[in-house]
C-alpha cells in the first residue's frame, strides 16, 4: 500500500511489539488509508473557500493559499525532476522561521519525501550526527546558514547536494530553479502510514533522538488539540517564536493554522520580548506561541503598549510557573493557554483554555488522548498522588533505530518522562521531569514548584532548581538564580530568598544552596537544560 519505494525509514522503525497503541476513537480521527498531509491541508484549501485568503505573511510579502500552493508545486518539481528524488528519500531542511522554510517543508512532504528539519543554531558536529542518522542526499538550506552545513557535508559525504533558499537571484538557488518550473504538481499518493517527517528531540537530556511521524500522525494531531482546545478560525493571524524544526513550532506556526484556514506571520528580524509585543500590535496578531520565560520577559512591554487584538496566548515547551501566568494575566487581561506535548507525540495532549483553566494545573487530557498517572510498575496511582505520566492516543513514539524506544513505550503506553499529579476532577498538575524529582530526606520536591516560588520574589528574573547529592539528606534543593538589574547576589539575598520560599510553600522545599549566575543553559527552543546545571 505504501507509495514510498525508499524503505530506509520504514525498515528502521521499532519492532512492532515496541510500538505504542494508536487509538482513533473519535469520528474526526477516522482517516482514509491513502492520504497526503499537504494535499489535505493545502490543495484542499480551495474547496473550503480559502484559496484567496492570506496564508503566509512577512514584512515583504503576503501569500494566499493559492499562491503558496503554486510555489510549493514548483519546489516539489525541482525536488523530483531536477534532483531525482523518489518518495521515501530524506531531505534535510535548515533554516529559521520564514516563508521560504515553510514552503520547503510543504514541498518535501507533498512529494512523498521525508522532511528532516533542523534547528538553525546547530553547528557542524550536531548536523553531522543528524546526517549520519537520517542519511539525506539533499539539503535545502537558508542561504545565510550554509557554512556549518557545508562543514558537516565534508564529514558526511552521503549529503551530496545543498540547494540554498531565501536567495532570490542567485544561480542554482531554489528560487531560480523553481522559477523555471510550472505549477500543477500532483501530490504523491502516500499511504496514511507512509513517513512524512522525522523530528530530532531538542536535547534537554543529552543526545537527540529522531522521532518519526506519518502523514496520519500529522493530520490526527490537527484533529485533536487544535479542534478541541485551541479552536482557531480562518480570521486568526498567528505568530510566535518556536522554530519550525521543533514540533511545537511546526504545529503552531504552520500545520495547525493551515488546518483552520488561518495565516501565519514570519518576521525578518529575531524576536526580542519588546519586538514581539510591537509586532503583535503592528500585524494585528490574534494568537501567539512562545515559552514561559519569553512571556515573563514580554509582560512589562505588553502592559505598557497593550495587546488589543491578541486573543490566545499558547505556552508550551516547558512548565509554566503560576507566577508567570499571573504576571501575564495582570499585564494583558488574558488567561494563558498552557499545554504539555512531546516531540515523540507530535504536539499537545494535555491542555485547557478559557474558563476550563484551573490555577496551577496544565489542564485536562485533550479529546482523542487518554492519560493516567502510574507507579514504576505501570499501575495507576490514587488521585492526588505523584507518579509518572502515561499517555495513549492517535499519535505516539516511534524512534528511528534507537534502543531508547523501550524506555519511552511500555505495554503500549507512551511515557514522556514527566512526574504528575492528577486531582479528583481530572486536572493534571506538572511536578517535574521524572528524572528531575528531588528526593530530600525522604520528601519529594518538584523543582518547578520551587522555581515558581522564587520567581515571585522581586529580585529574581529567572531560576533553575535541581537536586544536589548530599551525604546526610540524599539530595538537597539547589537553586541557580539570574537576578534583575539593581540586585546584588550576596549572603543577605540568599537568606531573603530562602525565607521567601519557606513562607510561600512547605518549608522543607526551600533551597539550601543558592548560586547566582548570569544566565541559564537553555535549548534553542527555550527549555531549561537541568542536566547541564547538574554538571556544574
Amino acid at each position: 500500500m505504501s507509495a514510498q519505494p525508499d524503505r530506509f525509514v520504514h525498515d528502521r522503525l521499532p519492532p512492532r511489539e515496541q510500538w505504542p497503541q494508536l487509538r482513533y476513537d473519535l469520528p474526526e480521527l477516522q482517516l482514509p488509508p491513502h492520504i497526503n498531509a499537504v494535499e489535505q491541508l493545502l490543495d484542499q484549501a480551495a474547496h473550503k473557500g480559502w484559496a484567496e485568503r492570506p496564508m503566509l505573511r512577512s514584512p515583504k510579502i503576503t501569500l494566499s493559499y493559492a499562491d503558496a500552493r503554486e510555489r510549493v508545486d514548483r519546489i516539489a518539481r525541482v525536488l523530483v525532476e531536477d534532483l531525482g528524488l523518489v518518495p521515501g528519500n530524506r531531505v534535510l531542511l535548515r533554516g529559521g522561521n520564514s516563508i521560504g522554510m515553510a514552503l520547503a517543508w510543504l514541498a518535501v512532504v507533498k512529494a512523498g519525501l521525508v522532511a528532516v528539519a533542523t534547528m538553525p543554531l546547530l553547528r557542524a558536529r550536531e548536523l553531522t550526527d543528524i546526517i549520519d542518522k537520517a542519511r539525506p542526499t539533499v539539503a535545502l538550506c537558508d542561504g545565510k546558514l550554509l557554512e556549518e552545513l557545508q562543514l558537516a557535508q565534508r564529514q558526511s559525504p552521503v549529503l551530496q547536494t545543498i540547494v540554498p533558499f531565501n536567495l532570490m537571484n542567485e544561480p542554482g538557488s531554489l528560487a531560480m530553479r523553481a522559477a523555471q518550473k510550472e505549477g500543477g504538481f500532483t501530490a504523491c499518493p502516500t499511504a496514511a502510514d507512509d513517513i512524512a517527517m522525522m523530528a530530532f528531540t531538542s536535547g534537554t537530556t543529552g543526545k537527540p533522538k529522531a522521532a518519526v511521524h506519518t502523514h496520519r500522525d500529522v493530520l490526527a494531531a490537527c484533529e485533536a488539540w487544535p479542534r478541541h482546545v485551541l479552536r482557531a478560525t480562518p480570521e486568526d493571524i498567528v505568530m510566535g517564536s518556536p522554530p519550525l524544526a521543533f514540533t511545537f513550532g511546526l504545529g503552531g506556526l504552520l500545520v495547525f493554522p493551515m488546518w483552520a484556514g488561518a495565516s501565519v506571520y514570519f518576521p525578518d528580524i529575531p524576536y526580542t520580548p519588546e519586538a514581539m509585543v510591537r509586532l503583535i500590535n503592528e500585524v494585528g496578531a490574534t494568537t501567539v506561541y512562545t515559552a514561559p520565560t519569553f512571556y515573563r520577559q514580554m509582560a512589562p512591554f505588553a502592559k505598557q503598549a497593550g495587546t488589543p487584538t491578541l486573543r490566545t496566548c499558547v505556552s508550551a515547551g516547558e512548565g509554566l510557573p503560576d507566577a508567570t501566568r499571573q504576571l501575564w494575566k495582570e499585564a494583558t487581561g488574558l488567561e494563558m493557554l498552557d499545554g504539555i506535548g512531546a516531540t515523540e507525540m507530535f504536539h499537545i495532549f494535555i491542555s485547557s483554555a478559557g474558563s476550563e483553566v484551573r490555577r496551577g494545573a496544565i489542564g485536562k487530557v485533550v479529546p482523542g488522548y487518554t492519560a493516567k498517572v502510574v507507579d514504576d510498575e505501570g499501575r495507576e496511582v490514587p488521585r492526588g498522588t505523584i507518579g509518572k505520566l502515561a499517555v495513549v492516543g492517535p499519535t505516539g513514539c516511534k524512534y528511528l533505530d534507537d534502543p531508547r524506544q523501550a524506555n519511552y513505550v511500555k505495554d503500549g503506553w507512551n511515557y514522556p518522562g514527566d512526574a504528575f499529579l492528577q486531582d479528583a476532577d481530572g486536572y493534571f498538575f506538572y511536578q517535574a521531569r521524572a528524572d528531575d524529582m528531588i528526593i530530600t530526606a525522604g520528601y519529594n520536591v518538584g523543582g518547578p514548584e520551587v522555581e515558581d516560588a522564587l520567581l515571585k520574589h522581586p529580585a529574581v528574573a529567572e531560576c533553575g532548581v535541581i537536586g544536589k547529592p548530599d551525604e546526610e539528606r540524599g539530595m538537597i534543593v539547589k537553586a541557580f538564580c539570574v537576578l534583575k538589574p539593581g540586585h546584588t547576589g550576596d549572603a543577605a539575598l540568599v537568606k531573603a530568598l530562602q525565607d521567601h520560599v519557606k513562607a510561600s510553600i512547605a518549608p522543607f522545599k526551600y533551597p539550601r544552596e543558592i548560586e547566582f549566575v548570569a544566565s541559564l543553559p537553555r535549548t534553542e527552543t527555550g527549555k531549561l537544560q537541568r542536566f547541564r546545571l547538574r554538571q556544574l
